[in-house]
Formats: structure tokens, C-alpha cells, sequence
């Protein structure tokens, strides 16, 4: 384990689709645009979604909120469909606090298990609360669209 990142937010979810569906929903920008980000999630309007879906790619999804502009930055660390995505999540390039995202899925007999950690640096610790809530959050919005 990074000891760096030592605070960690994790919420399960169970979906009544294929572990192929929930996962490929993580890497097309289209979906993640109705499930993680935009007005079906919270008040915000999308600028730009790209995505490079390959280990060592990146990804960059930028938002206005409240009037600010804020962009989701990662890279993808590791991807094994359908069962495992890693990737670090920041807001801004230069950001010094990085996390990182794991997300397990597990087919089960009426569909498929998603386990999502954010390992965050220890200063965080106070955010693991709002980090399961807007996770949370979104996979709902995730179990709707699929």
C-alpha cells in the first residue's frame, strides 16, 4: 500500500447488467458525461471530456461549476476488462494531491459487483465522508443509465 495514501473512500454497488457493461461505461466519455459529470449528477455544465483509454493514457474532463472551471485530471494505471480499473484523479495538472481510483467489478449470478476505492494522501482524511457520498451519488446515476 502507498503509504502516502492512506485515507481511503470506498463504496459498493450492485448492477443488474453484464460486468462488461459496467466497466466499458467507465472509459466511454459519452456515458461518463451522464454518470460522473453534467446536470444529471449535479449543477454543472460539461466543457470537454477526452479520454485516452489505454494504460499510461490520460484523461482530462472539464466542468463549469458555480462559475468555475475546473478540470478532472488522471491517468489510467491499469485496465483489465472487465474485472479491474485503476487510474490517479486530481483536479487541475499541477495538482501536489493526487488520489488514486480503483474500481474492482465482480460478475455475479444477476449481474455484476462494483467496488470503488479513492486512496487519498492522509491530509484528506476529513474528505473520505464527501468522497463516498459523491460516489455514491454517481453510482446511482450509473445504475440508471444502464
Amino acid at each position: 500500500m502507498n503509504e502516502k495514501l492512506s485515507a481511503h473512500a470506498t463504496v459498493t454497488r450492485h448492477f443488474s447488467v453484464t460486468a462488461e457493461d459496467v466497466f466499458d461505461a467507465w472509459l466511454n466519455t459519452a456515458m461518463i458525461g451522464r454518470f460522473m459529470f453534467g446536470p444529471e449528477v449535479r449543477e454543472e455544465k460539461i466543457l470537454s471530456l477526452t479520454s485516452d483509454p489505454k494504460v499510461g493514457g490520460a484523461f482530462s474532463f472539464v466542468v463549469l461549476r458555480n462559475e468555475e472551471e475546473i478540470d478532472h485530471v488522471g491517468e489510467y494505471l491499469e485496465i483489465n476488462r472487465p474485472l479491474r480499473l485503476t487510474f490517479t484523479w486530481a483536479v487541475g495538472k499541477d495538482s501536489k494531491d493526487s488520489s488514486e481510483i480503483e474500481v474492482d467489478i465482480v460478475p455475479t449470478s444477476t449481474g455484476a459487483e462494483l467496488t470503488l476505492t479513492q486512496k487519498m494522501p492522509a491530509n484528506w482524511e476529513h474528505f473520505v465522508g464527501s468522497a463516498e457520498s459523491s460516489w455514491t451519488k454517481m453510482l446511482d446515476a450509473l445504475d440508471k443509465i444502464l
